[in-house]
């Protein structure tokens, strides 16, 4: 398998966790009557990756996550409790915003047409995970629900660029991958200090599934073949 299967892997890791982050929230709502069971029910599970990774399906799946992480970074700004729940609301909403604009001007410039992969479940999970985060009550496991998805999101956000970098072959859209990748980090950094403020994360809830995808084990194999060489 190709450098691009696994940046595929790693966004369906992502999606993963939305649709995670989603059904976690929704146990916690179950005491105070939110009934957000039947999103969490219908979102899609991952599915397969393809062997290649183009560049239009990179430039779809990084504006997915922008997208997605600006609208609940908007809701965050609005609903959040915590003053430093807000505040990376506000930078969340601001930042993947101009990231997502950075990466449509490119997308533009370099005539490269977004077409998300097959199975991509990405916009669908995180728009579900939206959907939970407006049904919530206002509070602090609000807070802690929010701040918790977006640390592990931003944990499989870094992945994938890390190997999107490498699997890029248009040399723009590698440069603009490199150069958000601090940014994201960043991000990760602050999203573990507010955690760590509103008293630590849930990792059994948000972490992403420990099962292997059929992908997930092709990698392996491949991996371990090519230690073998």
């Amino acid at each position: 398998m190709s450098t691009r299967g696994f940046s595929y892997i790693a966004i369906l890791g992502a999606g993963a966790l939305w649709a995670a982050c989603t059904k976690g929230a929704n146990k916690a709502d179950s005491a105070a009557g939110v009934d957000t069971s039947a999103a969490a029910a219908t979102t899609p599970p991952p599915t397969t990756a393809p062997a290649v990774l183009t560049d239009v399906n990179i430039v779809a799946l990084l504006d997915e996550a922008n997208a997605g992480d600006s609208a609940v970074g908007a809701v965050a700004a609005k609903k959040g409790t915590s003053a430093s729940v807000k505040e990376f609301g506000r930078d969340m909403m601001r930042d993947h915003h101009a990231l997502r604009k950075a990466g449509q001007d490119l997308a533009k410039k370099e005539n490269l047409t977004a077409a998300p992969p097959s199975g991509d479940t990405l916009a669908t999970s995180s728009q579900k995970w939206a959907d939970t985060l407006n049904a919530m009550p206002a509070g602090a496991d609000w807070d802690k629900a929010y701040i918790d998805h977006e640390v592990a999101v931003h944990q499989a956000v870094l992945a994938l660029l890390q190997t999107a970098s490498s699997a890029a072959q248009d040399t723009s859209l590698k440069a603009l991958i490199i150069k958000a990748q601090p940014t994201i980090d960043a991000h990760l950094k602050k999203a573990q200090n507010v955690q760590s403020k509103l008293g630590g994360g849930t990792a059994a809830a948000m972490a992403p599934p420990t099962t292997d995808t059929t992908a997930q084990k092709a990698a392996k194999k491949s991996n371990a073949k090519s230690k073998k060489k």
